[in-house]
């Protein structure tokens, strides 16, 4: 799997000194942090909300193998809103772990937008295919709409 690395100067403060290792995680592994933050539709399988913040941070904290014996990163920290990291600092590890874990621009944008369940469902009734890097989203909604429907049988 690929790694890279990264060196970290001052300018996020001090305790974040240091050398930072990334390495490429498994596709079931994103597959699952994916699932793991996302909402379904009980009943159309179609995607409800995503905490894209929390999948970033997993992402981020699945990837990194190594960093200064100070620990300075959790995933804690990722996720805190009072005492997290700084936003600079976030954006160059999400960064980092995106460029590894082949997370697209695309599945980006879907991520971070509000959800709207209404135009969703619109969309997917007058889409003809889904893109290939749409994949992994289609396996997790058809495996919800089969879920959904066993238990209504």
């Amino acid at each position: 799997m690929r790694t890279e690395t990264v060196e970290i100067d001052q300018r996020f403060g001090k305790e974040y000194v240091g050398r930072y290792v990334f390495q490429e995680i498994s596709w079931a592994k994103r597959s699952r942090i994916i699932q793991k933050h996302t909402k379904y539709h009980p009943m159309t399988g179609q995607v409800v909300s995503s905490d894209y913040i929390a999948i970033q941070a997993e992402t981020i904290w699945a990837s990194l193998r190594e960093q200064p014996s100070s620990k300075p990163i959790s995933l804690e920290k990722l996720l805190s809103e009072e005492n997290g990291i700084p936003i600079e600092l976030g954006e160059l590890l999400s960064k980092v772990a995106n460029r590894l874990c082949g997370i697209t621009a695309e599945e980006t944008r879907f991520l971070s937008e509000p959800s709207n369940e209404e135009k969703r469902i619109q969309a997917s009734q007058s889409t003809d295919s889904v893109p290939s890097s749409s994949a992994c989203q289609v396996s997790s909604e058809e495996n919800q709409q089969r879920t959904s429907k066993l238990s209504l049988s």
